[in-house]
């Protein structure tokens, strides 16, 4: 599914082609798509939000799929093996950020579905070093979701620096923030989930969430941190009215409007802001690490790969329940 030009989802802007199979260059794998989740940031870049670095450009970044071939160089992977790519498609290893350990701010990062082409389609090449091996009792469907939205959320929580006992208050409650929810509950945290919907309330109720609320309504105790997923820089405030002191808030988001002037008290007493970068591959390794552990399972809603201009608009009326998933 190619997108030549942006457009607004509501006129399928996505269009079903036929290219020959792309052919796996040095350090790369080809491999066969067998899912391929939707994510927000699909729809920003299809819509023209986030301006899109090729056109024509295949979109997704959220791929798990076999192992067919190896290019030249590429270190050594099994014929077969299940994999997955995420948003993180290559990285430079000689900017400060990568010799400082944090890959995830690489200067000259390349992104997958963005820099080059992703996983709505039925092959797609990738580097050996970016393909994490997909756990044994962890399907293709419900593994896909796991790599952007899961390893991102994932990482969010670890700059939350929380732990066992803590209030974590999640504002939101799509595929992300449900992911996170798991991981949260798994390690001994408290959560809180400020969220639209008796759908998505429901949700995290049945997920084990200790208090949900509407928006505008605040946590019944204060929250030593916090993680927004929505792209409103209001919901932003509201979750830093809701912290404690040294409490801390992530926002989960690549792209955000305007946060609104607020009042000095909220940051004051050493609250923290900072944003979630896209992900490491360390991230990533102990993300499905801890999905085959916990177990992680997503809630999901499948569609032919055909259908992507579908599922996309789904996504942006809120109209999914759980992840968007891809099926060539």
């Amino acid at each position: 599914m190619e997108l030549s030009h942006p457009g607004a989802a509501e006129t399928s802007p996505l269009h079903l082609v036929s290219r020959p199979d792309p052919v796996p260059g040095d350090g790369e794998v080809l491999i066969e798509v067998q899912a391929c989740a939707v994510c927000r940031t699909d729809l920003q870049i299809v819509e023209g939000d986030l301006e899109a670095h090729q056109l024509p450009l295949v979109p997704g970044h959220q791929v798990v799929g076999r192992v067919l071939a190896a290019g030249p160089g590429a270190a050594p992977l099994g014929q077969g093996e299940l994999v997955g790519v995420g948003w993180l498609a290559r990285t430079c290893g000689v900017c400060d950020m990568c010799r400082r350990g944090r890959e995830s701010l690489c200067r000259r990062a390349e992104f997958t579905g963005w820099d080059r082409d992703g996983g709505y389609a039925t092959h797609m090449v990738a580097s050996r070093e970016y393909c994490y091996p997909i756990p044994r009792g962890l399907s293709a469907v419900d593994a896909a979701p796991l790599l952007c939205g899961g390893i991102i959320g994932y990482r969010s929580f670890k700059l939350a620096e929380v732990g066992p006992g803590d209030r974590l208050g999640l504002y939101g409650f799509g595929a992300s923030a449900l992911l996170v929810a798991q991981v949260a509950i798994h390690q001994g945290c408290q959560v809180y989930v400020v969220t639209r919907g008796t759908a998505a309330q429901e949700r995290a109720r049945a997920a084990g969430a200790t208090w949900v609320g509407a928006p505008g309504q605040p946590p019944p105790e204060p929250l030593q941190a916090a993680i927004t997923f929505a792209p409103a820089g209001a919901v932003v405030v509201e979750a830093l009215r809701a912290l404690d002191r040294a409490g801390s808030l992530v926002i989960n988001a690549i792209h955000l409007d305007r946060v609104p002037e607020f009042e000095y008290q909220h940051l004051y007493w050493e609250r923290r802001v900072q944003s979630a970068a896209n992900f490491t591959r360390q991230d990533s390794a102990e993300l499905l690490h801890l999905a085959s552990e916990i177990p992680i399972r997503t809630q999901h809603e499948e569609f032919p790969l055909e259908e992507a201009n579908q599922a996309l608009l789904k996504l942006k009326t809120d109209g999914v329940r759980g992840a968007a998933v891809l099926i060539p």
